[in-house]
């Protein structure tokens, strides 16, 4: 079993255990007990812990820090507004291919939506906007289009 897959299985089993479906984490400690690098536990939060996948992630640095995940139960509507929300006001590619394809495993759009939102979202349709302002727009296509959706 990978490292990633163990980290995935400790964090869902404390959500498992709480009885508000929260767990709280030190992330270096937790890395110590799992005889990881603390990298991978970000990692982890970061690609199997997602708004789209039903989940909050905050975190508070310094000597009490500590990472807070909770397991949100939403409807298709609220699922989709959070993950509009957790947006913000630039996405660069990478992450808007992201989105999408979480929203698509996740049922939360279909698959026609997703090529078109892909599409609008493209490479050779980025490359008639300003450098400096393609992340800004592919922020707002993607939540009006996710908003159109709900």
């Amino acid at each position: 079993m990978r490292i990633s897959d163990i980290i995935t299985e400790q964090i869902l089993k404390l959500l498992d255990e709480s009885e508000e479906s929260k767990a709280e984490i030190q992330r270096n400690e937790f890395a110590n007990i799992l005889g990881c690098v603390p990298s991978q536990i970000n990692y982890v939060l970061t690609s199997r812990f997602t708004p789209e996948q039903g989940y909050i992630v905050e975190s508070r640095r310094g000597g009490g820090g500590y990472i807070r995940i909770t397991r949100v139960q939403m409807n298709r509507s609220s699922a989709l507004m959070h993950i509009i929300n957790s947006i913000g006001d630039l996405l660069d590619q990478a992450t808007a291919r992201v989105v999408i394809d979480n929203c698509l495993h996740n049922s939360l759009i279909s698959s026609e939506a997703a090529k078109l939102m892909s599409s609008a979202i493209s490479i050779v349709v980025m490359r008639q906007v300003p450098i400096n302002l393609r992340d800004t727009i592919r922020a707002a296509v993607i939540k009006q289009m996710l908003l159109a959706q709900i």
